[in-house]
């Protein structure tokens, strides 16, 4: 019971002993984390880039498998072109060979018509002289008018042929062709998915898979910590927030580094939270706080992620 005494006096002595931190925003430097995720369920087939590596815009990170999405935009390009063809087909009407067949039978049609008038009206002399026989004149009649027939359906094709598709016909052929090229162009844009760029320079961090494993659907592949140089992500007191804008400077000190920097308040946010746990001290427990961003000059673009980083507060 004595040893215990003894023990929480000492807590109270170092407790009573320890410096305020009230006038300190306690946090960690940081980086913005870029990560990248897989749209497709394929193999990892190359990683160009190490992890640790410096990487710019546009440089290749991972490269999944790409012969399946290659043989789906096959597929779409040459629906495509189906739809792009049947369309031209309808709006240019009819190959001159086959309307220069229609006209043929057209002119057949005329003459087998004159011939069968003319046929028709030597009966009808022949009929009234008794030199031929009434069913002779009826069947030069019937012969007369199958001509006729004959020749309004050629008229009927060689117009048809000449007039070009309907307007109903083509306005869907067109849309189907409008349908083919967004499809294409959508299995191009998943072609273009399976290669992993990097879309803002910084240091790749992770690649969580190895060359080989297959990836599920919306994986993380790789991560990349953007910012060159770090920033303070710090909590502030809430007694403070009114002086900690936007565009202002104050001292910040991290962990290992002799020297402050000088850094500069680009975002806080505006609603307060509740103290982190690791950033609690003696007298901060139950105050509120808001998340802050504090850049850092050059100088500090060496340091790494993660480590303690404490910005001193005024209230001027």
């Amino acid at each position: 019971m004595r040893k215990i005494l003894l023990g929480l006096a000492c807590i109270v002595t170092l407790q009573a002993c320890s410096p305020d931190k009230g006038d300190e925003a306690l946090g960690t430097l940081e980086r913005d984390r870029v990560t990248f995720s897989a749209t497709s369920n394929e193999i990892i087939r190359a990683l160009p880039v190490k992890e640790g590596s410096e990487v710019k815009v546009g440089d290749v990170l991972v490269q999944l498998d790409t012969k399946n999405q290659e043989a789906i935009l096959a597929h779409a390009i040459a629906n495509t072109a189906k739809a792009q063809a049947y369309l031209l087909r309808l709006t240019n009407g009819e190959r001159p060979e086959d309307i220069a067949s229609a006209q043929a039978r057209v002119d057949q049609a005329k003459a087998q018509l004159i011939d069968a008038e003319k046929t028709y009206r030597r009966m009808v002399e022949l009929v009234k002289k008794n030199l031929a026989s009434q069913s002779n004149k009826d069947a030069a009649l019937a012969s007369r008018d199958s001509a006729r027939a004959a020749l309004n359906s050629a008229n009927e094709e060689f117009s048809k042929l000449t007039a070009g598709a309907r307007p109903e016909d083509i306005e869907p052929a067109r849309a189907e062709l409008d349908a083919m090229k967004a499809e294409a162009i959508l299995q191009q844009q998943k072609l273009d998915e399976l290669t992993i760029v990097a879309t803002r320079d910084g240091i790749l961090d992770n690649l969580p898979y190895n060359l080989g494993e297959r990836v599920p659907v919306n994986g993380f592949v790789a991560v990349i910590q953007a910012n060159r140089v770090p920033y303070a992500r710090v909590y502030v007191p809430a007694s403070y927030r009114v002086g900690f804008v936007p565009g202002k400077k104050f001292s910040v000190k991290v962990d290992g580094i002799d020297t402050p920097f000088e850094g500069t308040v680009r975002w806080v946010a505006t609603d307060p939270l509740f103290t982190p746990y690791y950033a609690l001290t003696e007298e901060d427990r139950s105050h509120l706080v808001y998340l802050a961003e504090v850049d850092l000059p050059e100088s500090a673009a060496l340091l790494p992620s993660g480590v303690p980083a404490q910005v001193e507060l005024s209230k001027d």
